[in-house]
């Protein structure tokens, strides 16, 4: 983890760092260090912050705590995460209304319950660009719409905890704009519409790669995307509840192992939330095993390609309005 730590930081910080020097003077540099920067944000996104906000990076609960704030400072919110992700989305996955990120624009459609568009029939194609520029929404106007609604729903009720929230996350994101686009607009020799370009083209290559990893994990085919009753509560135990929403890919694959912070072994992920990534190769077997035992579903795709196959599939069902009720159907069974 302190090496990974170490790589992931600095693919971020040093190209930064070379951006803001003024020694960068071919457009070809100056895309290729932002776009390098944007491989250092995901591997800063999926195999550092995800460890530490989930107090499973250390023992010690300030190097987790600090750790954290590695989000902030690729544009994020560690708080607004923490809700997110820690809460919302361990707690009710795949249930619509309750995962916070199954929650998308009226255009994406990513539950058999959530309303369907006609434009939804070529989700499957264009999901892509937003998958990209969703880090974008992220460093400007979803993190402080998510903080007040999360104040709304309960969450930061303590005295001035909302307020302090929100001044911490307005320093954090000047700060980051000013080291990410400001200086290099500054001090860098070309027109600033081009530097906005590479800066949004390392966004993209980030979002892509976080989008999809997280996304195919979930909306997938033989996942199932469960309804409370009519109480509000969970049908399943939440242990079952995990297994049978999740899943994992390219469990063979050391090298994605390692770049994708262990998110391929979802389901251990899932079920063993606060361990961290680097034991869930050798976890894997045994949370198998244990599912079977329970009669529980254990998914898994045999590569990455796979199972972004079956997400493009998964998409293009749940796009087309005759296939809502089939797909609904199925999911309840």
């Amino acid at each position: 983890m302190v090496i990974k730590t170490i790589i992931m930081l600095s693919l971020f910080t040093v190209p930064l760092a070379l951006l803001s020097s003024g020694l960068v003077t071919a457009t070809w540099q100056l895309f290729t260090l932002y776009i390098l920067s944007g491989f250092g944000m995901a591997g800063i996104g999926m195999g550092v912050m995800h460890d530490a906000i989930h107090g499973s990076y250390s023992k010690n609960k300030n190097v987790n705590k600090l750790l954290s704030y590695s989000f902030n400072l690729i544009g994020g919110d560690a708080t607004v995460w923490r809700i997110q992700h820690n809460v919302l989305h361990h707690t009710y996955t795949n249930i619509d209304h309750a995962d916070d990120d199954l929650n998308a624009p009226f255009f994406l459609r990513f539950s058999p319950h959530a309303k369907h568009y006609k434009s939804h029939q070529y989700q499957h194609l264009y999901i892509w660009f937003f998958y990209g520029i969703s880090t974008i929404s992220w460093i400007t106007t979803k993190d402080f719409v998510r903080l007040k609604r999360y104040r709304d729903m309960g969450f930061l009720n303590k005295k001035n905890e909302y307020k302090k929230a929100l001044i911490s996350m307005t320093a954090w994101k000047l700060a980051y704009y000013t080291y990410a686009i400001v200086l290099p607009m500054v001090l860098l020799p070309f027109a600033w519409y081009t530097i906005l370009l590479a800066f949004i083209c390392m966004h993209f290559v980030t979002g892509l790669l976080v989008s999809t990893v997280f996304q195919v994990a979930h909306i997938m085919h033989d996942n199932t995307f469960p309804l409370p009753d009519e109480d509000g509560a969970m049908n399943n135990n939440w242990y079952a509840h995990q297994f049978a929403t999740t899943c994992n890919f390219a469990p063979k694959s050391k090298f994605l192992f390692w770049l994708l912070g262990g998110l391929n072994y979802q389901v251990e992920h899932h079920v063993l939330p606060d361990v961290c990534h680097v034991h869930y190769q050798n976890l894997a077997e045994i949370v198998k095993e244990t599912a079977i035992e329970f009669g529980m579903p254990y998914h898994v795709k045999k590569s990455f390609f796979q199972a972004i196959v079956d997400h493009t599939k998964t998409l293009k069902q749940l796009g087309k309005k005759d296939m809502v009720i089939a797909i609904g159907e199925m999911i309840q069974e």
